[in-house]
C-alpha cells in the first residue's frame, strides 16, 4: 500500500507524524552543519523543497523541538551519535519572506515588519524573563508593522541577541525565500528603495551579529552582492552550478524510479522521465521536480504541474518585451536547439532590461533553462571566461513556454487564428484586416517603452509573431527566421513538413517616412528583397516547387501594417 501523498504540506512534523510520502533529505543536515560555514545562501528554483528542509532543519535544531527526536528516527541524520544529540539544542529564529508580494515599497516594508514583529510576539516570554533590562524592554515594545526603519534594521540582531542570553547559546536564523520581494520590487518599480532597507538588515542580522551561530537562507536567485549582500563577505553562496548540496534539493532519478515502484507507476518512468527529468545542481545530474513528481504519484499522468504552479510573470515580462535576439534565442530553444551565452550567475536586476546575459542568468536559475556544457574560452587570464551551452531543461518547460506565449496572443487569439486560416488560404485581404487588429492592439505589449523608436517597436513585434507562428504552426510547418538563403538572410520561412504543402517565405519592412516611403513602397521593396537575395533557392534545394511558394512582404508604419504578395 503506498504512502498518502499530500500535496502542498511543507510542514517537516505533519509530514512524520502523519506518515506521508516522504523522500529523507536529511543528509542535508549533517552536510551543511559540517561545512561549519556561517551564513550560506542555496539558490534553487522554486518547488524543489526549499521550504520543507528550511523546516526540517528548524524541528531538528531547535530548543523548541528538544525530544523530539521521534520525528527523525528512521532518517539518516539519526544515525549518528553526534547528531542524535544534537537534535533541539538551540535557539532557532526561523522566518519566511514568501508571502511579501506587494506592489508598492510603503507595503513591502509594512509586510517585512509585520513578519518580524510575529516573531517578538513568539518569543514574548522575555519581556518578562528579568533578562532584559529597562532600555531594551522598551526598545521590544518599539517592535511592530509600523516601526521605524532603524528599529526593524536592527531587529533581528537583537532578538537573536535576547534569545542568545536566554538560553546561553548563539542562535541559528533560518529565513526562507529571501528574495521573493526582490522580484516584486523590480516588476512593480521599487527596486532601489527596497534594497536600501534589506541591506541594512541583512547587515545587522548576518555580518555584525555577534550572537550568531549559524544562517541559513534560500531562495531562487543569487542576487548580486553589490546590491544587499555588499557588506556580507562572511557569505556562501551554493548557486545551480555548485557542488555543495546537489542532491538534497529535488529528487534523484533513483528516488523518482523507486517512488514509481511504489505507487505501481513502474511501467510509466519513460514519460516521467521525459516530462521531468533535466535538472542538473553542480555535478549532480537527472534532477527531478519534487513537486511535478508528487503531483504525478498522486493523480497518475503526466501535467504542466510545476510550470503552471506560478504566475510567472517575470519570466513572461522579460521574453515578450525583449529584443529580437533574444526572441530569436527563444526560437532556437523551443525547437529544441541550444544557446550559447556567458553567464554571471549574481542576478543584477537593473540589468534585465538592457543585458539579454543576465535574462538568461535568471531562467537557468528559475529552472527553466539547464547547463549542457560549460566551456572555457580563454587559456589567457586576462581573457578568461565561460561559455554556457543551454537548452530547455525538460518537456515540462516547453510547454510552459509554450501556454505563455498562447498567452501574449490571448487578447486577440480569434483574430490570430483568422489571421493564420487566412495566410494558409491565400487571402490577402483578410490578412491584411486581422494583421492590422493584431498589431494595434499588441505593439505597445512587446515594447518596454524606455528606448522607443521607429524601428523598435516593430522588430519587437515581428519576432514576438514568429514565436506565435512557432507555436501555432510547429505541427505542420517548420518555422524559421534570420537564416541564410541564397544571397542573404530571410525574416520567416515557413517550410512545410508533407509534401504537396505550400511553403512561405516573409520579409518585413519598417516604412521611413522621412525617406519619402510609404506603406506601398516598402511593401515592394520587401518582394524585391525577396526575389533579389533568392531567398526560396533552399525551399526548392528540397524539392519544393516554385508555383508552391508564397512570398509576402509586410510594411510597418507604426502600428498600421500593409502586406502585398507576389
Amino acid at each position: 500500500m503506498p504512502r498518502t501523498v499530500s500535496i502542498g504540506c511543507q510542514d517537516f512534523e505533519t509530514i512524520r507524524r502523519e506518515g506521508y510520502f516522504y523522500i529523507d533529505k536529511t543528509h542535508f543536515i549533517r552536510e551543511w552543519w559540517e561545512r561549519g560555514d556561517s551564513v550560506t545562501l542555496i539558490a534553487r528554483p522554486r518547488r524543489f523543497g526549499k521550504t520543507l528542509a528550511m523546516s526540517m532543519t528548524e524541528k531538528f535544531f531547535s530548543v523548541d523541538y528538544a525530544e523530539r527526536g521521534d520525528l527523525f528516527e528512521g532518517l539518516s541524520v539519526w544515525e549518528e551519535e553526534k547528531y542524535r544529540s544534537l537534535q533541539g539544542t538551540y535557539p532557532v529564529i526561523a522566518l519566511s519572506f514568501a508571502r511579501v508580494k506587494e506592489t508598492s515599497y510603503v507595503n513591502t516594508r509594512k509586510r517585512i515588519c509585520q513578519i518580524i514583529a510575529e516573531l517578538y510576539d513568539k518569543y514574548d516570554f522575555l519581556a518578562d524573563s528579568g533578562i532584559l533590562n529597562e532600555n531594551e524592554r522598551d526598545y521590544y515594545g518599539k517592535v511592530s508593522a509600523e516601526m521605524e526603519e532603524y528599529v526593524a534594521a536592527d531587529s533581528l540582531n537583537r532578538l537573536s541577541c535576547f534569545l542568545s542570553r536566554y538560553y546561553a547559546k548563539k542562535v541559528i536564523i533560518l529565513l526562507d525565500e529571501y528574495d521573493t520581494p526582490m522580484q516584486e520590487a523590480y516588476v512593480n518599480g521599487y527596486w532601489e528603495e527596497l534594497v536600501a532597507f534589506t541591506r541594512s538588515l541583512f547587515n545587522a542580522s548576518f555580518k555584525t551579529n555577534p550572537y550568531l551561530e549559524r544562517a541559513l537562507m534560500t531562495g531562487i536567485t543569487r542576487v548580486s552582492k553589490e546590491s544587499i549582500f555588499s557588506d556580507l563577505n562572511n557569505l556562501e553562496v551554493v548557486t545551480t552550478t555548485s557542488e555543495k548540496y546537489g542532491d538534497s534539493f529535488g529528487f534523484t532519478e533513483k528516488e523518482v524510479f523507486e517512488s514509481l515502484k511504489e505507487f505501481g507507476l513502474w511501467e510509466k518512468k519513460q514519460e516521467v522521465k521525459v516530462w521531468y527529468d533535466g535538472f542538473t545542481f553542480g555535478n549532480c545530474r537527472d534532477i527531478y521536480n519534487p513537486w511535478s513528481i508528487i503531483n504525478y504519484l498522486d493523480k497518475g499522468k503526466a501535467g504542466a504541474y510545476w510550470a503552471n504552479s506560478s504566475s510567472n510573470s517575470l519570466v513572461g515580462k522579460l521574453v515578450r518585451e525583449g529584443d529580437k535576439n533574444i526572441k530569436q534565442d527563444f526560437e532556437r530553444l523551443l525547437r529544441g536547439e541550444s544557446i550559447s551565452a556567458e553567464l554571471e550567475e549574481q542576478i543584477i536586476y537593473s540589468q534585465l532590461d538592457e543585458d539579454q546575459q543576465a535574462i538568461w542568468s535568471l531562467l537557468l536559475a528559475c529552472g527553466y533553462l539547464k547547463v549542457k556544457e560549460i566551456k572555457t574560452c580563454s587559456s589567457d587570464y586576462e581573457e578568461w571566461s565561460q561559455v554556457y551551452e543551454l537548452e530547455l531543461t525538460n518537456f515540462e518547460v516547453k510547454v510552459m513556454f509554450r501556454a505563455m506565449i498562447r498567452r501574449w496572443f490571448g487578447k486577440v487569439s480569434g483574430v490570430y487564428n483568422d489571421f493564420l486560416k487566412a495566410l494558409l488560404t491565400d487571402d490577402l485581404e483578410g490578412m491584411n484586416e486581422s494583421m492590422n487588429e493584431i498589431a494595434g492592439v499588441l505593439f505597445s505589449s512587446f515594447d518596454t517603452g524606455r528606448n522607443p523608436s521607429g524601428r523598435a517597436q516593430p522588430e519587437r513585434f515581428y519576432h514576438g509573431f514568429v514565436l506565435g507562428l512557432l507555436v501555432e504552426l510547429t505541427g505542420r510547418y517548420v518555422v524559421s527566421s534570420n537564416r541564410e538563403s541564397g544571397l542573404g538572410r530571410y525574416d520567416i520561412m515557413l517550410e512545410p513538413r508533407e509534401q504537396g504543402e505550400r511553403a512561405y517565405v516573409i520579409e518585413f519592412k519598417v516604412v521611413h517616412t522621412g525617406r519619402g516611403e510609404t506603406l506601398e513602397s516598402a511593401v515592394s521593396a520587401a518582394l524585391k528583397q525577396i526575389e533579389e537575395k533568392k531567398y526560396v533557392s533552399v525551399l526548392k534545394s528540397k524539392g519544393i516547387p516554385t508555383e508552391q511558394i508564397r512570398k509576402y512582404g509586410f510594411a510597418f508604419a507604426g502600428s498600421t501594417v500593409l502586406i502585398g504578395g507576389g
